[in-house]
């Protein structure tokens, strides 16, 4: 077969060709070949690369080389490996970009009421000019050493974990975290259970380090038992899903459908990676596999929607080992988290003012929830869950509710943003913000939920 030709959407690429292209026979060499023909779009997408033994015969070098070469070009993601397919060209080397946190619509001037994003009430966060000046009265600020996490820090956060970590580390949010966790514990093609539906930036994250998303459907009290079970038979080498106030759908883990998760993972080499975004805006207990399972888990708590998003911050808390290699993977970059920051959260996690205001906007998040979704079931429109700062809504037909919404001035978030396969259509609608015209806006959600708009139950008030 002669070489291929720019703009061809499959083939196979001649073994012979590639050999004569390939001055360097290592590894490096092979794969910086490869790669150059693949940028210039000599080698087009879709395109299936030689088998190992066929190019190493070719080259004169052993198999063992050649699939070195390919793993170098699957961690740059330029070649994926499909099984029985081989080894096909995915693209040149990228930026990935996150498109499902990207997708945002436009609405232009006729925007009335934004309900997209689920985000903390700047009005009600605690002041930081306290906790900022008590955290530049310690030791050890502007130094180069690099501390994996505070003192002052490691001491507030520990008494609320929900099971005693082996190791804290403190990192910038807690999308940082997933991120830090999914770049150390997963390999390109690698299989990762993930509750679904689940956060839309994880799965831009899980799409960007080259992981197989496995969908683990849940229920009401969690992820389902079974489906988890199915999934780790496929070997996963990882299960991430939130055990407390899941986002979008506000439902939290009880204490016997997690004892049924620990027992679907016991028996694997499964790690698990547990995501609590309300920290101390949802009050506990928060039922956690890091008690059953302590040396497999990893539980991170962001503060960002509790204490304030410019705080950046997360701990991740839990089996030693994981929580190193994310603090060896940190050193190629910043190497820490400010002190300062970390030492401002400790402050506001020990000062009896502040744990009491944050107390008080966590009943008002329920409040403002609540008030919606009483609404909502007025008008024949059911949204479960209890915590959160968003509503899980049901309709009809997803695409349908989005543009009747729409042209009234209401944006939301498409519930398939949420799922990585198959789903229902939900929408999904920030509460947070949400202290006025609760009842227009239910109006509006009722009558694009229903695919008939003259139901009664539809109707909008005048």
């Amino acid at each position: 077969m002669t070489s291929p030709q720019p703009g061809t959407p499959t083939g196979d690429v001649d073994a012979q060709w590639m050999a004569e292209l390939i001055e360097d026979g290592s590894a490096r060499g092979i794969a910086a070949t490869v790669a150059a023909l693949i940028r210039a779009g000599t080698i087009p997408s879709g395109t299936r690369l030689p088998t190992v033994r066929t190019l190493a015969l070719e080259l004169g070098v052993s198999p063992a080389t050649v699939s070195e070469a390919w793993s170098l070009l699957r961690r740059r993601r330029s070649v994926a490996g499909r099984g029985r397919a081989g080894t096909v060209v995915i693209g040149p080397p990228d930026v990935p970009h996150p498109r499902r946190f990207e997708e945002v619509g436009r609405h232009g001037s006729r925007l009335r009421h934004d309900l997209r994003l689920a985000v903390p009430d700047t009005k009600l966060l605690p002041p930081l000019d306290s906790a900022l000046a008590a955290a530049l009265r310690v030791a050890g600020l502007n130094e180069y050493h690099r501390v994996p996490i505070t003192e002052p820090l490691a001491d507030a956060v520990r008494p609320t974990w929900p099971f005693p970590p082996a190791d804290l580390l403190a990192v910038n949010g807690g999308f940082d975290g997933l991120l830090l966790l999914c770049q150390t514990l997963i390999v390109t093609g690698d299989k990762v259970a993930v509750e679904d539906p689940t956060a839309p930036r994880l799965l831009d994250i899980l799409d960007a380090v080259g992981a197989e998303v496995i969908p683990v459907p849940r229920d009401e009290r969690g992820p389902r038992p079974d489906a988890l079970a199915d999934a780790v038979r496929r070997k996963p080498v990882l299960f991430i899903y939130q055990p407390h106030a899941h986002s979008p759908t506000g439902y939290s883990v009880d204490a016997a459908r997690s004892a049924e998760l620990a027992a679907a993972l016991r028996a694997s080499e499964t790690l698990v990676i547990e995501d609590d975004g309300l920290a101390d805006l949802a009050p506990g207990p928060v039922q956690t596999l890091g008690t059953a399972l302590p040396d497999r888990v990893v539980f991170l708590r962001s503060y960002s929607k509790s204490h304030g998003p410019d705080l950046r911050l997360a701990v991740l808390g839990g089996a030693a080992p994981l929580i190193d290699r994310a603090r060896v993977y940190r050193t190629f970059g910043s190497g820490w988290t400010s002190r300062i920051l970390q030492n401002c959260l400790a402050h506001l996690l020990t000062d009896p003012a502040t744990r009491a205001l944050v107390a008080q906007t966590g009943d008002t998040y329920r409040t403002r929830r609540r008030a919606l979704a009483e609404a909502l079931a007025a008008r024949g429109v059911h949204a479960g869950g209890t915590e959160g700062l968003s509503l899980w809504v049901p309709v009809e037909d997803e695409r349908s509710a989005l543009v009747t919404l729409a042209a009234h001035g209401v944006a939301v978030v498409p519930g398939g943003r949420y799922f990585s396969g198959p789903h229902e259509p939900f929408l999904r609608v920030a509460t947070s913000r949400l202290h006025e015209h609760v009842e227009e806006v239910a109006d509006l959600l009722a009558f694009a939920a229903f695919e008939e708009h003259d139901s009664p139950q539809a109707t909008i008030r005048r």
